[in-house]
């Protein structure tokens, strides 16, 4: 587990801003925190090295990409060891449909979060590429209707 870093009002303010619009210019970002642009660019890069800020990336919409259907796929492995673990999480984030993976605690051992053309593909998906393998004991499926995401995430207020 990392070690916390210490974070001020200004950073706080940086990481919001960031994480509601990572493509928001320097300039901008420096305006919001009120600060100097070059204290700015300081300062996320510090928070880069210390590893707050892991990365930015792209938000793509799945329906445009021909993959309107989402669900969420609990499965559970049997045994569950490492080494049947480590190939099933190899498989599933090559398969073209995961968009996330998560290791569980509880009755489920995994939780995959893919985007399928159809529900024809997703049925396939499940019974081809999961089912099929000896160690997936269960599969139980949600469909996702809508998604909200969260505010920017912070540490919590003392």
């Amino acid at each position: 587990m990392r070690q916390s870093v210490e974070l001020d009002p200004v950073d706080l303010r940086i990481l919001a801003e960031l994480q509601n619009n990572a493509r928001i210019p320097n300039k901008n970002l420096a305006a919001a925190a009120g600060i100097a642009p070059s204290t700015c660019l300081d300062r996320v890069n510090r928070l880069r090295e210390t590893g707050v800020i892991l990365g930015s990336g792209v938000t793509v919409d799945p329906d445009t990409l021909g993959r309107p259907l989402q669900a969420l796929l609990y499965v559970r492995v049997q045994p569950h060891r490492r080494p049947l673990v480590d190939p099933f999480v190899d498989h599933v984030l090559a398969l073209p449909e995961t968009r996330e993976l998560y290791h569980l605690t509880g009755p489920d051992d995994f939780l995959i979060h893919v985007a399928a053309e159809s529900a024809q593909s997703l049925q396939r998906l499940v019974l081809d590429e999961l089912t099929a393998r000896d160690e997936v004991a269960l599969v139980h499926t949600n469909l996702i209707f809508q998604r909200w995401q969260g505010g920017p995430l912070l540490p919590p207020t003392a």
